[in-house]
């Protein structure tokens, strides 16, 4: 049952954000996607303050974010499985936002994967991408931090979002959970 909660969530709110477009001015529409978004967290054991207060300008992006929080703590926390289904939400959903065919083909490689260490590479590659979607698109609330660790993909350096100051490195996870620093701000 446990797993059967933790796929339908990601796809529940996946079909929330897509089927209900725009929702400006409809507040019952965005407590319900907030809500559904919350649970998901929960149910990842994320922070909630891991993405409060950070939206970006592109209602389609932004709902691609949540599901990046998504696979960059279960990349931190060595969760292969969980890796896959919010790399999969990532893929469907970058399909629908402009300029994301190159995220969602490297979602689609990290959801193939066959462990946790071809999903940390793929993840080098999206978050470079994504990182380039965001600053385009920009934010309407909060700050992110482009987060780097120079040790990652063999010392060649990989880079990551983050809605904290507290670096938490999704390349090593509890091996090397603060390797890491802060290289930009998003505001």
């Amino acid at each position: 049952m446990k797993q059967f909660i933790k796929t339908a969530i990601p796809l529940v709110v996946s079909f929330f954000i897509f089927s209900c477009g725009d929702s400006n001015g409809d507040k019952t529409n965005a407590n319900t996607k907030d809500t559904a978004s919350q649970a998901n967290h929960e149910e990842m054991g994320m922070d909630k303050t891991a993405s409060s207060g950070v939206t970006v300008k592109d209602d389609k992006l932004n709902a691609v974010y949540q599901h990046y929080v998504h696979l960059t703590t279960a990349l931190v926390n060595g969760d292969s499985s969980e890796a896959k289904l919010a790399s999969n939400a990532i893929e469907a959903g970058a399909k629908e936002v402009e300029g994301g065919a190159a995220v969602a083909a490297t979602a689609a490689k990290i959801t193939s994967a066959t462990d946790i260490e071809a999903q940390r590479v793929g993840f080098s590659t999206l978050s470079n991408d994504f990182i380039a979607l965001v600053k385009k698109s920009g934010l309407k609330s909060g700050e992110l931090y482009v987060d780097f660790c120079p040790m990652a993909m063999e010392d060649k350096g990989a880079y990551w979002l983050s809605a904290s100051k507290e670096i938490k490195n999704p390349y090593f996870g509890e091996k090397m959970l603060t390797c890491g620093e802060i290289k930009e701000t998003i505001k």
